[in-house]
């Protein structure tokens, strides 16, 4: 699989852009503020309709223009499709294929699968355990495209219940709370989270050998003794065994659920469900949050990418590698390792400040991006 064309219009601090690209390296180089991670940020929100940068798509339109529109010819076993979406803030995205509407912009998924790696990856080891949610939920996706449907429903039903929850409180501590309308959201909730929760346990002892394997390629020889570890840990507490069963997981959430009402009913929130829930990484018996050196936690978070990549590779249809300002943040032996970890990818898209950033084995095609305008140099 590769990305043939991409094409922009008023997307980030893009009018309108042309950019052929090919199978291979291609490196889109320019000082930092120049344009180039807009242009992989846009392939990323093709392939997953969602941006690294940014929670938000109002950021995408460029100033002063209504709407954005991203449109990418992917080729796979040697079949091209037009792949099209409109970003509209405020109001609901539109998508095409091959110039057709679909009804749903997330039945796009899938047609382009990317691997993104960026210096934002440190908080997949550093940061909150929700950026850790959102890693695993993405290759869910990426694998699945169905359920990003089932990840929309859990995040409705939650809203939902949420709401619930704060105007059945304050009935009850006024005495006069009807909780059976909670008590449908409850199974709502179990039913959907059960199918997420499920989906989850299982990549991750699908990715647990894979970023042993990755960490052991990328990080230094004398890192390599030091074992690192993957584990989910469930709201439902370490007495509910995690197999990926969704009837049992399913009671197991309703039976929480009751459990923690009278605590939910006076915070005004769900306090048990996979939004709630933990990847645990640990390297040498420690977690890696708080015990893991700067080196040691990009390794591992380079890691988690690779094994992503990997995975999905033996899915079938190899993603496109993406690698956004990432090399000038490793030292040399890593930036090494990466190259040649990297370097076999059916197409790699690189972003660099200056052309020595971006390492010998993967000198291919190089695009010069310089105040929102690109030219092909080689």
């Amino acid at each position: 699989m590769h990305l043939e064309h991409l094409s922009l219009t008023d997307f980030r601090s893009y009018e309108s852009v042309e950019l052929a690209l090919e199978p291979g390296a291609t490196a889109l180089v320019g000082p930092n503020g120049q344009g180039k991670t807009n242009l992989v940020e846009a392939v990323g929100y093709l392939a997953t309709l969602g941006s690294h940068r940014v929670a938000s798509d109002t950021a995408l339109v460029r100033m002063g223009a209504s709407q954005a529109v991203v449109r990418g010819r992917v080729v796979r076993d040697s079949r091209a499709m037009l792949v099209e979406v409109e970003v509209n803030p405020g109001k609901a995205n539109r998508a095409r294929v091959n110039k057709a509407a679909v009804p749903r912009p997330r039945e796009i998924l899938g047609i382009l699968r990317t691997v993104l790696f960026a210096p934002e990856d440190l908080a997949l080891v550093k940061g909150d355990p929700s950026e850790r949610r959102r890693f695993l939920d993405e290759v869910l996706v990426a694998r699945a495209p169905r359920l990003a449907a089932v990840r929309s429903d859990y995040d409705r039903v939650l809203k939902q219940r949420n709401a619930l929850l704060k105007t059945a409180g304050l009935a009850r501590r006024s005495g006069g709370a009807d909780l059976r309308t909670l008590d449908v959201w409850d199974s709502h909730l179990s039913q959907a989270g059960a199918e997420l929760l499920a989906a989850r346990v299982e990549l991750v002892e699908a990715l647990r050998p894979l970023v042993e394997k990755a960490y052991a390629a990328v990080a230094r020889s004398a890192e390599l003794l030091r074992p690192t570890t993957l584990d989910y840990v469930s709201s439902l507490g370490p007495d509910v065994a995690l197999e990926p069963n969704r009837a049992v997981l399913a009671a197991a959430l309703l039976a929480a659920l009751a459990e923690a009402r009278s605590d939910e009913l006076e915070r005004g929130v769900t306090l048990v469900g996979p939004h709630r829930d933990e990847l645990s990484l640990g390297i040498n018996g420690l977690p890696a949050r708080g015990y893991a050196s700067h080196g040691e936690s990009w390794s591992l978070a380079l890691a988690l990418r690779l094994a992503s990549y990997d995975l999905l590779c033996a899915d079938g249809g190899e993603p496109v590698l993406i690698l956004d300002d990432v090399f000038a943040e490793l030292d040399a032996d890593r930036r090494e390792r990466l190259a040649s970890l990297v370097v076999p990818a059916e197409q790699v898209l690189i972003t660099a400040a200056v052309a020595a950033d971006v390492p010998e084995e993967l000198a291919g095609a190089r695009v010069d991006v310089m105040g929102g305008q690109v030219r092909r140099v080689r």
